[in-house]
């Protein structure tokens, strides 16, 4: 979906060229474009109605959609490199502060006690690597750092823009009875990570889904010109990843499974959300892996701005044949591949060759 160049697609050849029914046996006809499938067997479509390769392209009137263009940085690191750079000044001049008021037996203390850890680098005999790669994330890290993304874009938003279907007090998740402030009060991380990651515990998603949520997050924010803000972060994260499961798993949870997780909505509400939600989208579900590959190393950033370090480990030769597979299509078959036995004849196999000569004992 969303490809622009199929393979599918016949091109009209330039004059002088080659016939078409030279090359597959059938004969053009004048106002009917004919496209060939993968077994060369050709659909024609009506005049004025456009392929499917050309519906399913990006909507034209949302230009510079950095949830699409892989050339465009993402929405997060801008909403999150103010913040970041404020608390980075306000540790350095707390630090300064105190350590004016201290003698110098407590300046040498303090430092001591201030002293980095040491950070483990790679050498000739030793490569440290993490657990995380592009294929395969780390999926708690993954989850944190989607939440700090989502926190830094309700602490940095623009405005309050809003719809209705997003709203929590008009469409609540629980029986629970809304704050008074819940329009002002900005969630803290570790909320936003506690939400997520039930959602994703009780469904059992993988990381790869977490990306995607982002995506579409950003997406929703981009096009429908909203914000995400402390009325309506719950809604808007939910339906993100009420479609990131359906498009990117092959067995998604359904709508009413997340019935059973949140107990106190209704199903009528959940299909309310996820129509709604398509069609601020505009129907594009489609994730490149540029696009993906592109959010997945902003997300790694972010966690390293936020000291969110993701552990090390020497690599194992069992670990660098696994990820030599990984990078390989048939190289996880050849791993699990048993070697083969070569199996030797035997001595009544022997015997029973007729070519073996019988001996004549006198």
């Amino acid at each position: 979906m969303g490809n622009k160049h199929s393979c599918c697609v016949y091109t009209r050849p330039s004059k002088g060229s080659r016939k078409p029914q030279d090359v597959y046996g059938y004969e053009e006809q004048p106002g009917i474009d004919v496209h060939l499938t993968p077994n060369n067997r050709s659909t024609t479509s009506l005049p004025g109605v456009p392929h499917i390769s050309d519906r399913e392209n990006y909507p034209e009137d949302v230009k510079e959609d950095p949830t699409s263009d892989p050339s465009l940085r993402p929405l997060f690191p801008s909403r999150s490199q103010s913040e970041i750079s404020k608390n980075v000044r306000h540790r350095s001049r707390s630090k300064n502060n105190k350590n004016r008021r201290k003698s110098h037996y407590d300046n040498r203390v303090l430092q001591i006690q201030n002293t980095p850890v040491l950070r483990k680098y790679s050498s000739c005999s030793t490569i440290f690597i993490d657990d995380s790669t592009v294929s395969q994330p780390n999926l708690k890290n993954t989850i944190k750092a989607v939440a700090f993304a989502i926190y830094f874009h309700i602490r940095n938003r623009e405005s309050n823009r809003t719809l209705e279907i997003f709203d929590e007090r008009l469409h609540p998740l629980s029986r629970d009875q809304v704050p008074e402030d819940y329009d002002r009060r900005d969630p803290e991380h570790k909320h936003i990570y506690r939400f997520v990651r039930t959602l994703f515990s009780a469904a059992q998603l993988t990381a790869e889904c977490a990306i995607v949520t982002l995506v579409y997050l950003e997406r929703l924010l981009h096009y429908a010109e909203i914000d995400i803000m402390p009325a309506n972060w719950k809604r808007i994260v939910l339906g993100a990843i009420l479609l990131a499961s359906k498009v990117w798993d092959d067995q998604a949870v359904w709508n009413v499974d997340y019935c059973q997780i949140l107990k106190d909505i209704a199903v009528e509400d959940m299909n309310d959300l996820e129509r709604q939600y398509l069609e601020m989208l505009q129907f594009n579900i489609n994730v490149g892996s540029s696009v993906y590959a592109k959010y997945y190393f902003d997300l790694r950033a972010l966690a390293d701005a936020n000291d969110l370090s993701f552990p090390l480990e020497p690599l194992s030769k069992d670990r660098a044949l696994k990820l030599e597979a990984m990078s390989n299509e048939d190289g996880i078959e050849r791993i699990n591949q048993k070697p083969t036995l070569v199996r030797s004849n035997s001595l009544d196999g022997m015997t029973a060759n007729p070519r073996l000569s019988v001996a004549i004992i006198s």
